[in-house]
């Protein structure tokens, strides 16, 4: 078994990725580990894979991994992918780490964030702890026990990239917002007067714990909505989209629930989530009533999302509606957006791994600007 340190850097390839320069590469005889990170809440989906991410990292050692469950227990005993000597450690013993993963449920991280921060830790949390104001966090979740911790910086990393440099704590967003937002930014110089989001996910979205609406015998060979007009991604969604204002066309749109205060018009939003029997992935089809007219042509639309995600190493624009395989096991977010001439409407198709994209693999993109490392390291 491997122990917890930092892989050697690999040799450079010909053709780095985005966002890579000559001063990321490794300098002779350096040692290639520069932080030390910690992961709160191993042994779910998500932490188990931040853990095999960074296990296979080039810069940074994983030095702890906390489990109340399992807490003394050798981590490969539990979870044999992970090919390490760690142990799990309970939550209270891990520190001393540059930067730790927040995944446990919502509610709980707040007060282990505010502890790791107080003691000068970097902290990405992967629960919706930070991703709201605190008006609209109580609304949906209740009473926040540090609100004065939010927003966090919103770690949709493509379009935060600066807060997320300079953050120490940065909420990662939810798997639907994710591909949600990714597929809309584009849009916004139109306007966006009504938003319609019909969204699919793979059963690991649910998480580890089962519940009998996850049971293989209820998801195998069925597809069902849920949380309709509940899910807790709609704020979130909505909050995003709080800064598109809708201008002319067909008129004026309610402000969205979630809305940040003062940010003005917001689409009118629907947002509904489906189970499918998939184990990972996330498929939305997305129809866009612009509030500007005409539409732009499709050669125009596939131009516009082209220059948008120019030099982005995980945003792909697709010249035909993705798969969800295109993109299992990536974190890569796959998007083809089309003109609906008749219709009046844009439709905009987005796909992404919902572990990856979608919650773990956009933690590590997070982590590496937050340290100043290529965007890319550990995820490609």
């Amino acid at each position: 078994m491997t122990s917890a340190s930092c892989m050697q850097v690999p040799i450079a390839t010909a053709q780095a990725p985005a966002h890579a320069t000559e001063a990321d590469a490794p300098v002779a005889g350096a040692d290639p580990c520069v932080a030390s990170a910690g992961i709160v809440g191993g042994s779910g989906y998500t932490g188990a894979l931040l853990a095999e991410l960074l296990l296979g990292h080039p810069s940074v050692k994983l030095a702890a991994v906390s489990s109340e469950t399992f807490a003394g227990e050798p981590m490969q005993q539990h979870l044999p992918r992970l090919r390490s000597d760690l142990a799990f450690c309970s939550q209270a013993d891990l520190g001393g780490v540059d930067v730790a993963f927040l995944c446990t449920p919502h509610g709980d991280a707040a007060p282990i964030a505010r502890k790791l921060l107080d003691d000068g830790v970097k902290v990405i949390d992967l629960s919706a702890d930070f991703r709201l104001d605190a008006a609209t966090y109580n609304e949906w979740y209740g009473e926040h026990p540090h609100p004065e911790l939010l927003p966090g910086v919103y770690g949709l990393t493509e379009l935060h990239r600066d807060e997320v440099a300079g953050a120490d704590l940065v909420a990662n967003p939810g798997c639907y917002p994710t591909a949600a937002l990714l597929a809309l930014a584009p849009l916004k110089q139109f306007g966006l007067a009504d938003v319609i989001i019909d969204a699919k996910s793979g059963v690991s979205g649910a998480g580890k714990s089962p519940k009998a609406t996850t049971h293989f015998c209820s998801v195998d060979s069925d597809l069902v909505a849920y949380g309709v007009g509940s899910h807790r991604h709609y704020p979130e969604i909505a909050a995003g989209l709080a800064s598109v204002t809708a201008k002319g066309g067909y008129g004026s749109a309610p402000s969205a629930l979630g809305a940040a205060p003062g940010a003005g018009p917001a689409p009118s939003l629907t947002f509904v989530p489906h189970l499918v029997p998939l184990q990972r992935g996330i498929s939305e089809t997305i129809y866009v009533k612009p509030a500007t007219w005409p539409l732009p042509t499709q050669g125009d639309l596939m131009a516009l999302y082209e220059q948008f995600y120019a030099g982005e190493t995980f945003v792909e624009v697709a010249d035909a509606p993705p798969a969800l395989k295109d993109v299992a096991g990536t974190n890569y977010c796959r998007i083809f957006p089309h003109v609906d001439a008749r219709a009046g409407r844009i439709v905009v198709i987005s796909v992404i791994d919902n572990l990856m994209k979608g919650a773990s693999g956009q933690a590590v993109q997070n982590m590496n600007v937050m340290l100043g490392l290529p965007e890319h390291e550990g995820l490609v």
